[in-house]
């Protein structure tokens, strides 16, 4: 049996952010620019060279992934013999996103994506991040990662809180405790 508030009859939609509102348009627009950028590359030079720029980006992209990778499983190896936890992959994980970027077919991504490989930019998107992350989880109110983490499992998918405690009715006699009982006979 469970105490608590009752679910209302018509509970009310969860207010959707502007990311998942607006995402799909801005990937629709960014499509769009690419397709037409290439156009217009391909008209003032030629399709052969589109296609060799293509080619060149996802070569180069694939190698900086690689490289990428084998820094991270590095600092994770050398984290794990030291005992200590594997110092913040910040950089890495913005250098395979450049890779990511070069490897996707356009240049506007390529352009994007050899932006996130000069360390400058890696650093100061980096503190930007870790900035944004730290004030989210103060506005939430939650004291760390591991309290928001909690407070994630605590609300259900339909975005309602259920409260309350379980109280189990047990029998207050001893003689469960005996054994099975037998038959009388007579």
């Amino acid at each position: 049996m469970t105490t608590g508030a009752q679910t209302p009859i018509h509970p009310a939609r969860p207010r959707r952010s502007r990311l998942r509102t607006y995402l799909p348009l801005g990937v629709a627009v960014w499509l769009v620019l690419e397709i037409w950028l290439l156009t217009v590359v391909a008209g003032a030079s030629s399709g052969f060279i589109v296609f060799l720029l293509l080619a060149a980006g996802f070569v180069v992209g694939s190698a900086v992934i690689k490289k990428a990778g084998r820094r991270a499983f590095q600092n994770l190896n050398e984290a794990v013999q030291r005992g200590t936890a594997p110092a913040s992959g910040g950089g890495n994980g913005l250098m395979m996103l450049g890779g990511l970027l070069l490897m996707i077919p356009g240049l506007i991504s390529d352009a994007v994506g050899l932006l996130l490989l000069i360390p400058p930019v890696q650093k100061a998107l980096s503190r930007l991040a870790e900035r944004t992350v730290e004030r989210k989880l103060s506005a939430a109110g939650a004291g760390g990662l591991g309290d928001a983490f909690t407070q994630a499992r605590i609300h259900r998918p339909d975005g309602k809180v259920v409260q309350g405690e379980v109280i189990r009715d047990e029998p207050n006699d001893s003689s469960s405790e005996q054994g099975p009982r037998r038959p009388l006979t007579g």
